[in-house]
């Protein structure tokens, strides 16, 4: 075969046959699509030579896969909702981090493998072969659902982990990754405000319908959820820019550098009170003192405590703002055993608790939630709703995961304080800081919303844990101390 490829003469003319017999055929390929699915066909003959061309840009360059999962992560939701028919959104990704991954294989002379050797790494780790386990767990009502949830416990993060650490990632890839965070988020904050002071589209007003008005029309107020899957993913994105861009402003020297970062900040805090999300106010309340403890500076956190008190006070001691439903709302998350659906959720946490008792691995990963619903919706595991990423983990993996969990996430904490400590770059300091902060914050909301496995909140939370807990590795000095200790 490889004697009769290479006896085909090589010239522009051949070139000209070739191109224009695959031509020929994508273009009777594409017809027969047409013809069968109609306006599906139309958009599948368009789709499928730009997927061919990203599959080769990655193959090329596994840099381009990270980006790529990245846009994928925010249009996915979209997409879903938009279009008039459904794909498996969640196996392109899943293709996209597999071949990106293939890549980095078979251009392995190219990369740095030794960074694998990480602490983030083996953290990861240790919590994804806990996952791998958890297949022979033999409460598990089916075994097939495990690869759903799987997917949002470990084994994205270990992938995204093993790329990062791999390829050469420069700081303009890290200022162009919060570039693409901000713009995304400012067009899902202008889509929110259009849902809530213009109008709906059909498509949004369809899935209202359809069972999502029980949760984002509350006393005749619409919870904007944008492009998002619900509101509480997309106030969650909102609360975490915020934090991230006042604690930019705070870190800039003069206000021409502060006030951009204060607009964007106030821009992206009232995305996140039309969305309604309560629990999504202590990304701020946990992240934005966790970023004091890390500057360790006094100017910083008296300047911290002289904003956040006042604020705190108004909120929790006085009815100032009440006839804002926004503002009403946010209040209530401050007075949790005034609020019914707390109280609910602790009802049901100690349903479980009786029911795990005897179940220290858990009732198995795909068994809660709307995967459980969906496979095995008699079992108990999936009758009681989770309303929290720590139950759902609880449920799912038992105690024992639970604590692994927990005890990774700490980990990763750990290390990435520990990093930034020994950072001398401003520059870096400032941007790991609202990264970790942002983690967080994220971390404590979980308590309340399954946030932390859905897009794009937990794409964002894998790639900034690999970046927090590296960061040395953009530091110039902490190479020139690396050599010295050497010497």
């Amino acid at each position: 075969m490889l004697n009769l490829l290479s006896s085909i003469p090589y010239s522009p003319q051949g070139k000209r046959w070739l191109y224009g017999l695959v031509g020929l055929g994508s273009a009777a390929f594409g017809g027969i699509l047409i013809a069968k699915l109609g306006m599906t066909g139309v958009v599948f003959s368009a789709l499928i030579p730009i997927g061919l061309i990203v599959v080769g840009a990655i193959f090329r360059n596994p840099k381009l896969g990270l980006l790529t999962y990245i846009q994928l992560s925010y249009l996915v939701n979209a997409l879903a909702r938009f279009l008039p028919f459904s794909l498996p959104y969640g196996l392109i990704i899943d293709g996209v981090l597999g071949l990106t991954l293939f890549s980095l294989v078979v251009n392995a002379k190219s990369f740095k493998w030794e960074r694998i050797q990480h602490p983030a790494f083996y953290l990861i780790l240790m919590w994804f072969v806990y996952n791998v386990l958890e297949i022979a767990n033999p409460e598990s009502p089916y075994r097939a659902a495990w690869f759903y949830h799987a997917r949002q416990f470990s084994i994205h993060w270990i992938m995204v982990c093993c790329i990062i650490l791999v390829i050469d990632i420069t700081r303009k890839d890290i200022v162009n990754l919060l570039k693409t965070w901000m713009i995304w988020s400012i067009f899902a904050a202008l889509w929110a405000f259009k849902q809530q002071y213009i109008s709906l589209t059909n498509a949004e007003i369809e899935w209202l319908n359809a069972g999502g008005a029980k949760t984002h029309i509350l006393f005749g107020h619409l919870r904007s959820f944008s492009f998002y899957t619900d509101a509480s993913q997309f106030g969650a994105e909102m609360a975490g820019l915020t934090l991230v861009c006042l604690i930019f402003m705070f870190e800039e020297k003069t206000w021409k550098a502060k006030i951009p970062y204060l607009i964007l900040a106030f821009f992206y805090f009232w995305g996140f009170a039309v969305s309604g999300t309560r629990s999504a106010l202590f990304i701020m309340l946990a992240g934005y003192p966790f970023y004091l403890f890390i500057k360790r500076d006094f100017n910083k956190i008296l300047l911290g405590m002289c904003v956040a008190i006042p604020m705190m006070v108004i909120l929790l001691f006085t009815n100032i703002g009440n006839t804002n439903y926004q503002i009403y709302r946010i209040r209530t998350a401050l007075r949790p055993m005034e609020d019914p659906s707390f109280l609910l959720r602790l009802e049901n946490q100690q349903k479980l608790s009786n029911y795990l008792r005897h179940l220290p691995f858990g009732a198995g990963i795909g068994s809660a939630g709307d995967t459980g619903a969906r496979f095995s919706p008699h079992h108990f595991a999936s009758q009681t709703p989770p309303d929290s990423w720590f139950v759902q983990v609880w449920i799912e993996t038992g105690v024992v995961g639970l604590y692994v969990y927990i005890g990774m996430l700490l980990g990763l904490i750990a290390v990435g304080v520990h990093r930034i400590w020994n950072l001398k770059d401003p520059w870096l300091i400032k941007v790991m800081c609202a990264l970790l902060a942002e983690f967080v914050g994220v971390v404590v909301m979980g308590y309340s919303n399954p946030v932390m496995g859905q897009f794009p909140t937990s794409s964002f939370i894998f790639i900034t844990s690999i970046l927090f807990t590296s960061s040395e590795r953009w530091d110039p000095a902490f190479g020139l101390m690396s050599k010295k200790s050497k010497r």
